[in-house]
């Protein structure tokens, strides 16, 4: 990785950071780009994100011609940095803007055939059928919105963990309040 790519991700990870806890400057722009998701679910700039990377054929051994591809392989969880106030599941204005990066993404050829599961999670506060009730109200806002914005809806699918998979080790802290994505396997 070079010097400005890793200076770049170190940023989009600060950024990313800062818009979870609240701190920072307040920023009108999203946190990423639609270009960044794209990067992140076909890592190779191209291809189908059903398959990871572009089709070719490789004249060598085994292990040469596979060498390097779990580097190439699209990581799981993308942070949407989409987070919510306590008990809400109304999306706010920094929210709708890094979701209209997203929905620009999922248009883009490269993204377009791949299917995403929406993952709505909670903090620790209130009862295990409360958060997961809440957590599907934000997995089902987002797809919506995403949907509202052009996305195919069949791209698509909503599910609430409530407070079960917290993203942050204190289960009261308000970055637990999030949606997540990731690249559908079934």
């Amino acid at each position: 990785m070079g010097v400005t790519t890793m200076r770049r991700t170190t940023l989009v990870s600060v950024l990313a950071v800062l818009a979870l806890s609240g701190l920072g400057p307040a920023r009108a722009g999203p946190a990423y780009t639609a270009n960044d998701i794209v990067k992140h679910f076909s890592p190779d700039g191209g291809g189908d994100a059903r398959f990871g990377r572009t089709r070719g054929l490789c004249v060598g051994t085994h292990s040469e011609c596979n060498a390097g591809t779990e580097a190439r392989k699209p990581t799981g969880n993308f942070d949407l940095v989409v987070n919510f106030e306590l008990n809400s599941d109304t999306l706010t204005p920094g929210a709708k803007a890094n979701l209209d990066e997203f929905a620009r993404a999922l248009q883009d050829a490269r993204l377009k055939s791949a299917s995403f599961v929406v993952e709505g999670h909670t903090d620790g506060r209130g009862s295990d059928d409360f958060n997961v009730t809440l957590s599907a109200r934000r997995a089902n806002a987002v797809v919506q919105y995403l949907a509202a914005r052009g996305v195919q809806p069949k791209q698509l699918a909503a599910k609430g963990y409530g407070k079960a998979r917290p993203l942050a080790s204190d289960p009261l802290d308000p970055a637990n309040r999030r949606v997540e994505t990731r690249l559908a396997t079934e």
